[in-house]
C-alpha cells in the first residue's frame, strides 16, 4: 500500500524516502506494517538492501507475496504474518540495520511496547524512521478543541491513534534513542496530491463531510522522524552522537573495557 500522504508521482516521494531512511545495498530492513509492499518493492529495487516485512492481514500477505513472485524478489522481501508489537519475538536480537513505519506507527495503541520491541531487534547504531500524523497544536483552546474533535473522528475511521509529539519525543528518550531529526516532508506542494477528501470517501469511513476547506481546521501536521540507537562505543570520541553513548554506558551499567 501507497500511503496517503503521497505525490502525485509516486515514485517521488518513494525515491525522498529512501534518502530519508538512508536505504543502501547490502542493509537488512524491516518494514513495520507493510501493507502490500508497494514500497519494499521500489525499495528493494532501487536500492539492493534485504527487507523482512510485517502485516497482521492476511489479504495484505496475500497480495504482498503475489506482487513478490511476480517481480521475482524472494530473494529480497520475505513478508510475514505477524504483529509488530511481537517483533523481538520472531526475529533475533540486534539483527536490523534498520526499521522503518510508513504511516503504519499510527496503527498502534501500544506505542511504548512496540517501540522496545524496535530497540531489541534493532542493531546498535541502527535507525528507526516513521513517517506519519502527529497532533497538531494551538495556543487557542477552542481550536485545539477543534482539533482534538477532528483526531478522534480519524482515530475512529482509521482504528488510529495518532501520537502527540511531545509525548512521542519524550518517551523515545526515555527508552534510550537518540532524536537524528524531527522534521516536516521536504518535497515541493505542488507535487502532491491534493489532500481533501472526496464527499464519497468520507461517507465510506464515516468522516463527516468538510463543507468549507477555507474555515476547517486541519487537524494534524505530517512529519518525519529518525531515531538512532546508540551504537555504544566509547572509542568513537569524535562521534556526533559521543556524549549519548556515553551516557547509555552509563545507564546500563556497561563498563567500556567489556566492549
Amino acid at each position: 500500500m501507497i500511503q496517503a500522504f503521497r505525490t502525485n508521482n509516486l515514485d517521488n516521494i518513494l525515491n525522498a524516502q529512501i534518502e530519508s531512511i538512508g536505504l543502501k545495498d547490502g542493509q537488512r530492513v524491516l518494514d513495520a506494517g507493510c501493507g502490500v509492499c508497494g514500497p519494499a518493492r521500489y525499495f528493494a529495487k532501487k536500492t539492493g538492501c534485504t527487507i523482512d516485512a510485517v502485516t497482521i492481514s492476511e489479504v495484505q500477505l496475500n497480495a504482498a507475496n503475489n506482487h513478490i513472485q511476480q517481480e521475482n524478489l524472494q530473494d529480497k522481501i520475505t513478508v510475514q504474518l505477524n504483529d509488530y508489537h511481537q517483533v523481538d519475538t520472531i526475529f533475533p536480537k540486534e539483527h536490523f540495520d534498520i526499521a522503518y513505519f510508513l504511516e503504519s506507527f499510527g496503527h498502534s495503541n501500544q506505542k511504548e511496547k512496540l517501540l522496545k520491541a524496535i530497540w531489541k531487534v534493532l542493531k546498535p547504531g541502527g535507525e528507526v524512521y516513521i513517517k506519519d500524523l502527529f497532533r497538531r497544536i494551538s495556543s487557542s483552546k477552542l481550536v485545539q478543541y477543534k482539533i482534538d474533535n477532528e483526531i478522534q473522528k480519524i482515530n475512529k475511521a482509521y482504528y488510529y491513534d495518532v501520537a502527540d509529539l511531545n509525548e512521542f519525543l519524550t518517551l523515545v528518550r526515555k527508552i534510550g534513542y537518540i532524536i537524528v531529526f524531527v522534521k516536516t516532508i521536504d518535497i515541493p506542494l505542488e507535487d502532491f496530491e491534493n489532500l481533501s477528501i472526496s464527499n464519497e470517501f468520507q461517507e465510506l469511513t464515516g468522516i463527516a463531510k468538510i463543507d468549507n476547506w477555507e474555515k476547517y481546521i486541519f487537524p494534524i501536521d505530517f512529519l518525519e522522524v529518525k531515531l538512532y540507537k546508540p551504537e555504544y562505543d566509547p572509542k568513537k570520541g569524535m562521534d556526533k552522537y559521543f556524549l549519548q553513548n556515553i551516557f547509555q554506558l552509563q545507564m546500563n551499567h556497561v563498563n567500556k573495557n567489556e566492549i
